[in-house]
């Protein structure tokens, strides 16, 4: 059996909006890879970069364990993982370069390597996984096994769903392999390998709860312009309810978390599962608060019922505009009408509500702008996350823009918000612009915070009257 250390590549500290957040999560996917393999046999040590100081925290591991294989497998259900800020890349390839020194193969798969390959073999990665790649990791690895010698001509012969460099270093890229067709018993991730009290030390001493991490599905099947798929293409997939019930039974057994973020870029989907998934997990004792994100579309008046009965605290809804216009241009699919009925329907139902907003896409005028201001006023959702339009390899917004990109194709932090194409407005305006709606958000819950409050004091004033008169 070999010895493989799994890692990531997302550090937290390189990132100072995330960390002033003080939100981190454990890395899902990494951590699942990183279960299979060790159902299989092999000799698993871990690096979690998202709680390290810096790459040479991943250096003396490296030395420590002294590996055969080093996985980079970086978190799919991490949005910041698709968007690859650019000093996460940075990182990866000085970890590549870090294991090549130590004589270890390396393999490498995320979105980014998937959709740009050849930064990191030409740091040093033996072979770099396109898309989920799991099926394909695992037969690099049992070949490995077998011949833990083998070159990489040999180790990559035949094989598919991967990019690796020819003898006279070439980029060289074998077809994808299909994405599986259904996620029946998926295995439940190797969180004993994560520091879960350092976690819950982070999450307890700026927010007074701690989180954990879930995802009940992979995958979207809306083909909204903007949105990049490397990993799981157009297709969703579901577990079934009560597994999934069962897990967060277990994380609530085990760790005792106050709340769960389910990563699914869209939660449930269909009203009957998420009735299933609410009989199940109060059938097991696992009920744990939790929040999703969600279309606007999909959320009837049955289904915002029955995640109010599996426990939703907050869902989150990718409104990204108040402009009719601008959502169609976006190919998104929904209307404002049905972002607003949404907004109402999980305000009924006793559920918090965040909006996330993107400006700045192509042909935005102030007109719109203005009308995403009012969307806001409308709604009055509890929280906004607000970006601009952020072109990713793959998609159509990005065949669009791309010759415009002069070079800069990722930020370096997740608050750079900078304009790589060339938009309606400056930088500087959108920041602006975002300070405005977020301040407008935070307006609205104050005042009504004060109008709630002066209703229960009337109350109460009126009862004390009522008592006194009596």
């Amino acid at each position: 059996m070999l010895s493989i250390l799994v890692c990531h590549s997302y550090f937290l500290r390189f990132d100072q909006k995330q960390q002033e957040r003080a939100k981190p999560y454990p890395p899902l996917a990494t951590l699942q890879v990183a279960a299979r393999l060790r159902q299989s046999g092999h000799r698993i040590s871990f690096f979690d970069a998202m709680l390290a100081e810096g790459t040479a925290e991943y250096a003396r591991l490296l030395h420590e364990t002294a590996p055969q294989v080093v996985l980079l497998y970086e978190d799919n259900f991490n949005f910041l993982s698709k968007m690859c800020l650019s000093k996460m890349r940075g990182a990866c390839c000085e970890m590549i370069e870090a294991a090549q020194r130590r004589g270890a193969r390396v393999i490498v798969a995320g979105p980014d390597a998937t959709d740009a390959p050849e930064p990191y073999l030409r740091s040093g990665a033996n072979v770099v996984l396109l898309g989920e790649g799991l099926e394909t990791l695992l037969t690099l690895i049992s070949r490995l096994d077998d011949d833990p010698g083998c070159d990489t001509e040999r180790l990559v012969e035949g094989a598919s769903g991967l990019a690796s460099l020819t003898a006279d270093l070439q980029v060289r890229t074998a077809r994808t392999v299909g994405a599986p067709r259904s996620l029946q018993h998926v295995a439940p991730a190797a969180w004993d390998l994560v520091d879960m009290e350092r976690y819950r030390g982070i999450w307890r001493n700026a927010h007074g709860f701690f989180s954990l991490n879930m995802a009940a599905s992979k995958g979207c099947p809306f083909r909204c312009a903007w949105c990049a798929k490397p990993i799981w293409g157009n297709q969703y997939l579901q577990r079934p309810a009560a597994e999934v019930a069962a897990e967060m039974a277990y994380l609530k057994r085990t760790y005792a978390p106050d709340h769960i973020w389910f990563a699914d870029d869209i939660f449930g989907f269909r009203a009957d599962w998420v009735t299933e998934f609410a009989h199940a997990v109060r059938s097991c004792g696992g009920a744990v608060p939790f929040t999703i994100q969600i279309r606007a579309d999909l959320l009837s008046e049955r289904m915002a019922g029955a995640l109010r009965e599996a426990g939703c605290h907050e869902a989150w809804i990718g409104a990204e505009s108040g402009s009719q216009r601008v959502l169609d241009a976006m190919n998104k699919g929904t209307k404002v009408t049905e972002i607003l009925t949404a907004r109402a329907r999980l305000k009924s139902a006793g559920i918090r509500v965040g909006f996330f907003i993107q400006l700045g896409y192509l042909g935005e005028d102030l007109t719109d702008l203005l009308a995403t201001r009012e969307l806001l006023a409308l709604a009055r959702p509890d929280d906004v996350g607000v970006s601009v339009s952020y072109p990713l390899p793959g998609t159509r917004f990005y065949e669009v823009v791309k010759e415009q990109l002069h070079g800069k194709t990722h930020w370096r932090e997740s608050d750079d918000l900078e304009m790589m194409f060339e938009g309606t407005y400056t930088s500087e305006f959108y920041r602006a612009f975002r300070d405005l709606l977020h301040a407008q958000v935070d307006l609205e819950q104050r005042w009504s915070g004060l109008l709630s409050r002066e209703s229960q004091y009337r109350t109460a004033s009126e009862r004390y009257r009522w008592r006194t008169s009596s």
